[in-house]
């Protein structure tokens, strides 16, 4: 993902926008005075090869969680640098779309 510059009406509101796709996707990060992280509250993130990003966590020293609780699944959890949960999720198998059989619909 790459960072973008927040319409400057919300600059001052503080936080970043982050891009990936061409714009296909968005997120959207803010700040509170009082934070405190999330630990069940969470994104899930659906991707590709989620070996791959274990295993790029887990060499910079960010420990995953793997969870096989979640049928059609693999998915791992991590922890962001301040304390917030995250979740990776890749479908598996068949069943078509949200059941594993296209990666798409998680």
């Amino acid at each position: 993902m790459t960072e973008v510059p927040k319409p400057p009406e919300l600059a001052s509101r503080g936080g970043c926008w982050f891009v990936a796709g061409a714009g296909a996707v968005e997120l959207h990060l803010g700040v509170e005075a009082e934070f405190r992280p999330a630990r069940k509250a969470h994104p899930g993130l659906r991707v590709d090869d989620i070996s791959a990003y274990a295993e790029q966590l887990t060499s910079r020293g960010v420990p995953v969680t793997w969870d096989h609780a979640l049928p059609g699944r693999r998915r791992f959890y991590a922890e962001d640098p301040v304390g917030n949960r995250l979740e990776f999720l890749e479908a598996v198998g068949r069943g078509g779309p949200g059941r594993g059989g296209s990666g798409r619909g998680l």
